[in-house]
């Protein structure tokens, strides 16, 4: 099993959650991103830079995953990519994507995305605390648990 992170916009607390999990569980962590990232301490832990082509992260992760493995991304195509190889997927904020709901939130992200562009709407990201801290590293837990027992 390995970790993968969609490093490039992770928020920073999960980043060290999934570090913290890694060397907890023994499992391969790699960090994937279009910049050069400081390596974090350990034997398990592997920082990939690819280039800055669009989508170059993505597609990286797509050809390397695995059934078991479990990849953390906010980014709702590239969940949708790995859903569809049956890759475990999790986002920052705990939430799992699965094939009961990743056409769902991708249709919704589309749309959003369509109000947005044509000046409809306006949103913000919610900050990143504490509660969404807590709800990621217990999604995680409960992802971990289930690969291993696999």
């Amino acid at each position: 099993m390995t970790l993968y992170i969609d490093a490039d916009a992770c928020p920073v607390p999960v980043k060290e959650i999934c570090l913290r999990a890694s060397q907890r569980c023994g499992v391969e962590l790699v960090l994937v991103a279009n910049q050069a990232l400081r390596k974090p301490p350990g034997r398990q832990v592997r920082v990939v830079t690819v280039s800055a082509d669009l989508d170059a992260a993505d597609d990286w992760i797509v050809a390397q995953a695995q059934v078991g493995d479990i990849v953390v991304t906010a980014d709702i195509p590239l969940a949708a990519r790995l859903v569809e190889r049956e890759v475990a997927v999790i986002n920052p904020r705990g939430m799992f994507y699965s094939a009961a709901n990743i056409g769902e939130v991708l249709s919704l992200r589309n749309f959003m995305d369509e109000l947005r562009s044509s000046g409809q709407v306006q949103t913000h990201t919610a900050p990143f605390g504490a509660r969404e801290k807590q709800a990621f590293a217990a999604a995680l837990d409960r992802l971990l648990a289930q690969n291993a027992r696999r």
